[in-house]
């Protein structure tokens, strides 16, 4: 993490020299984001039934993952919220703020969130292994091994934190996505507000999905002299992981069209 200048100062700042405080600070952060996804998912299987008639008449393992959209969406919340933040209002990411090179800058909290969503991410393929292939199969399990492979590799070097920030704002689509399931769930899923959702989802993940990508690489371009820089598994991650992702997003991003334009075509 030698080039991770800005981390390390505030680093000693708040722990001084601490040998440990580096994987005190992961160990706390990723157990944070564990007990965040559990506290929501014990929440919504407590209030859910009360709240709502038509839960209880969905089968155990539509009810198991009635909950965990539940965190999945408070996690996107939280993510979109911090990556919107550091990538658009702080200058944290700025190329004229004086912190050094842009691809390998961090801090204590940057760090603190990429923990969270790694324990996000291991709780999460938890429960889909665990109800295997009721939450989601083999490209699910991917998805989530690769994704923690980027969270860990960005925890250790703290480099490279631009970039995962840009992924994250991606989960800007899934409480949509879930807001779907939950109006199909509750058959709701010939109302306006279906198509309304569906709407929403089509600008959101038209953003945040697609053009944030035209945006990433462009950005590794410009900043290729620093990119190179990175460690060999950081580097060659940015030119698998990222290109598999836009590749899926956009095969999703046909099918969300392909659907919005059928629900448009029944409603009028």
């Amino acid at each position: 993490m030698e080039k991770a200048e800005m981390f390390h100062k505030e680093l000693d700042a708040v722990f001084g020299n601490a040998p440990l405080a580096e994987p005190f600070l992961w160990m706390i952060s990723i157990t944070v984001g564990i007990t965040f996804c559990i506290i929501v998912y014990e929440v919504m299987r407590i209030i859910s039934p009360i709240y709502s008639y038509s839960y209880n008449k969905l089968s155990k393992q539509d009810q198991v993952e009635w909950n965990n959209r539940g965190f999945s969406t408070a996690h996107a919340l939280l993510v979109t919220v911090v990556s919107g933040y550091l990538l658009l209002f702080s200058n944290l990411f700025s190329d004229t703020a004086p912190y050094g090179q842009v691809v390998f800058r961090s801090t204590i909290f940057s760090q603190f969130i990429l923990g969270v969503s790694t324990g996000y991410f291991l709780y999460d393929l938890y429960l889909i292994i665990a109800h295997y292939p009721a939450l989601g199969r083999l490209e699910f399990v991917f998805h989530h091994i690769f994704s923690l492979a980027a969270l860990l590799l960005a925890l250790h070097s703290g480099y490279a934190h631009i970039y995962l920030y840009m992924i994250l704002f991606t989960e800007s689509t899934t409480p949509f996505v879930n807001i779907r399931w939950y109006l199909s769930a509750i058959g709701l899923k010939r109302s306006n507000a279906y198509v309304v959702n569906g709407l929403m989802l089509f600008l959101v993940w038209l953003v945040a999905r697609v053009l944030i990508f035209v945006y990433f690489f462009s950005h590794i371009y410009l900043h290729f002299d620093q990119v190179r820089q990175l460690h060999s598994a950081g580097f060659y991650f940015l030119f698998i992981t990222p290109p598999l992702l836009a590749i899926m997003n956009l095969f999703w991003f046909g099918k969300i069209v392909n659907g919005l334009v059928k629900a448009l075509i029944k409603k009028s």
